[in-house]
């Protein structure tokens, strides 16, 4: 689908974005009745980041039974933890499947999106042509721009330079010096692989990570079969898994002592991997577990101890044009960078493209105060924009799938509202918002991740925490189960617009 003129396009509802998140609301607003809308996906396919990070050991850190659709399970998981190849051929098959792929617009990107109080619409600029949309549905998420280091001379570095969200195939590593910045969830799957091919390979921490074992396992024939055929079972395994992630909720939440047994299998995992006693200090954290993502590695370790790695702690001074020069002066050659420093999770880069009902983007709303939104969806001076996976629903145990399709229950039921009572707009009113967002960031305070003792991407500018949701994901949903009408501004169509609802009555709201 693509605009067939010059003249602005109209559709009901446009989705930003084809990841987790899009192909959600697409398959959502589908079994809606909902036929007038489009996905805008900047990429050339379905899958958002695991489309794009497709780096050596690149995998998933939350099982495969849980990190899926609810409503398309897939049996056919060749291990408990899926590597990214099979993740993105899931959402592809998921995707062709569902019969929504002709909504798709790809190799498209938003370049600006403005609200139109008079006509109630938003006008969005593309790479390819002008649509208007009575809503807009945000699912660009916030690990889909990467976030490259201010290191002075780094510009100027002669050898390959990359980072691990964009990797660059065509650069072989084999026999080379290559040093990886940073010590995060890439990372920690990148060095590994690297470390097997590489002459030497430098890695650059700034801040040790905790790392506890991954109990990842393959699925034999015999029970991918049993999961495919006996009914329930996959359900059962789902089940299990999303209660024992749930069972982390109180160590993150409330108590952060109550992770001791995970501390202790984190610092086993040290003491297996590592035989150095100084390498082991170097990696050991001095914050309290839960404070930055726990990671998961069985080969992380050993790579760090092998004879052709070194683990460097001085911060970085310089790149020079063939190699990086550390804080106490001593200087390592390269021959390949890999930049593995995470995205912009705390500034999402749509938000410059957002501007709402007062000429103001929402990028320069959030520059003072941080991002906030009610419920993670709307925000004040947005009308009729919602946000899949926005400000502080992210989470640190469980499966983000969750949050997605808990969103999309929740803008499902707000388009069914605006239908049946012929609104036209719908706004969050401030103190809504404002009240929702104190509540929030009252129990923030009490978390690990406000009182842990570490720096971590989930901190904003200004040290609020904007990133995660500071309470169990099954209260996330009973929040998110409706549209709550009361807590918005509504307003009729415009004069001589009557927007009925066309869809059957007897749709429900989502379980």
């Amino acid at each position: 689908m693509s605009p067939t003129s010059t003249a602005p396009r109209h559709v009901d509802h446009l989705v930003v974005g084809a990841g987790f998140a899009g192909l959600c609301a697409a398959i959502k607003l589908q079994e809606d009745g909902e036929t007038d809308f489009v996905v805008i996906e900047r990429g050339p396919d379905v899958g958002g980041t695991w489309r794009d990070n497709t780096y050596p050991g690149a995998a998933c850190d939350v099982p495969s039974q849980l990190y899926s659709f609810s409503f398309a399970p897939n049996p056919d998981w060749s291990m408990s933890f899926s590597p990214q190849p099979e993740i993105q051929a899931y959402l592809q098959r998921v995707a062709r499947e569902s019969g929504t792929l002709d909504r798709f617009v790809f190799d498209t990107e938003v370049l600006e999106a403005t609200w139109d109080d008079d006509d109630q619409t938003w006008t969005v600029e593309t790479t390819g042509g002008t649509w208007t949309a009575r809503t807009v549905i945000v699912g660009a998420g916030g690990l889909s721009e990467p976030r490259l280091p201010e290191i002075e001379g780094i510009e100027g570095f002669q050898g390959e330079v990359f980072h691990s969200a964009r990797w660059d195939h065509d650069v072989s590593l084999a026999g080379k010096r290559v040093a990886v910045i940073g010590t995060g969830a890439s990372a920690i799957q990148i060095v590994p692989e690297v470390q097997k091919v590489a002459a030497h390979l430098d890695v650059y921490q700034r801040t040790a990570p905790y790392v506890i074992p991954r109990n990842d396992r393959r699925y034999g024939r015999l029970e991918r079969t049993a999961l495919r055929h006996v009914p329930g079972l996959q359900k059962l395994y789902r089940t299990a898994i999303y209660w024992g992630r749930e069972s982390y909720v109180p160590a993150f939440t409330i108590e952060p002592r109550i992770a001791w047994p995970a501390k202790q299998l984190a610092l086993a995992n040290i003491r297996k991997g590592i035989k150095d006693p100084a390498l082991r200090e170097k990696v050991t954290p001095t914050y309290d577990i839960g404070c930055k993502r726990i990671l998961i590695s069985n080969t992380y370790y050993p790579a760090l101890d092998a004879d052709n790695c070194d683990l460097v702690t001085d911060p970085i001074a310089k790149v020079t044009g063939n190699a990086i020069v550390t804080a106490d002066g001593t200087e390592r050659e390269v021959d390949v960078l890999v930049v593995a420093t995470g995205f912009f999770t705390t500034e999402l880069p749509i938000t410059e493209h957002l501007t709402g009902r007062d000429g103001v983007t929402l990028a320069q709303r959030w520059r003072e105060s941080g991002m906030s939104a009610y419920k993670g969806s709307t925000v004040p001076g947005f009308p009729n924009l919602f946000f899949i996976v926005g400000p502080n629903t992210g989470l640190g145990h469980s499966s983000m799938v969750f949050i997605i399709e808990s969103q999309v229950s929740y803008i499902r039921d707000a388009l069914r509202t605006m239908r049946a009572s012929r609104y036209g707009a719908v706004e969050v009113r401030e103190d809504a918002a404002a009240s929702y967002n104190a509540a929030l960031h009252r129990r923030m305070a009490r978390t690990v991740w406000a009182r842990g003792g570490c720096s971590s991407w989930y901190l904003d500018a200004h040290g609020r925490n904007t990133t995660l949701w500071p309470r169990s994901t099954f209260t996330f949903r009973g929040l998110t189960s409706r549209f709550d009408v009361g807590a918005y501004d509504v307003s009729a169509p415009p004069e001589g617009r009557d927007r009925t609802d066309r869809r059957p009555t007897d749709q429900g709201v989502p379980a």
